[in-house]
């Protein structure tokens, strides 16, 4: 039997360390990073969106988590995101689940929910 996405990501603990590593590659990408940046000097808003983004991927993954976060449409609206934004975050997220030696069938259900979550960041 396949374990499920939330415990082939290493679960919470996993998790937590995939998305720490998400948000310095965002911090560092200068496609993105303006995005990203202004939160190094707000460490209790970082640790919020950060722990809101741990929730979030672990109930998405299967996880025994639940997100009480805003939905997506609603947290990026305003945000005016395009398409190679997105991308660049997607590329950002693989590029970490490479460093943490992510399977592939893990790497492609991962990209199967970023690809699901586009239409509700992209312009909004």
């Amino acid at each position: 039997m396949t374990k499920i996405l939330f415990d082939r990501l290493g679960g919470t603990r996993g998790i937590t360390a995939i998305v720490d590593d998400v948000v310095e590659e965002h911090m560092n990408n200068p496609a993105i990073n303006a995005r990203f940046l202004p939160y190094k000097e707000q460490p209790e808003k970082l640790a919020v969106i950060k722990q809101h983004t741990i929730d979030f991927f672990s109930a998405g993954s299967g996880g025994p988590v639940t997100y009480s976060g805003r939905d997506m449409p609603a947290i990026h609206k305003g945000m005016n995101i395009n398409p190679t934004e997105y991308m660049q975050a997607v590329d950002d997220i693989l590029k970490v689940l490479d460093k943490h030696q992510t399977d592939d069938e893990s790497k492609k259900d991962v990209l199967a929910i970023l690809w699901s979550l586009k239409d509700m960041i992209i312009a909004k």
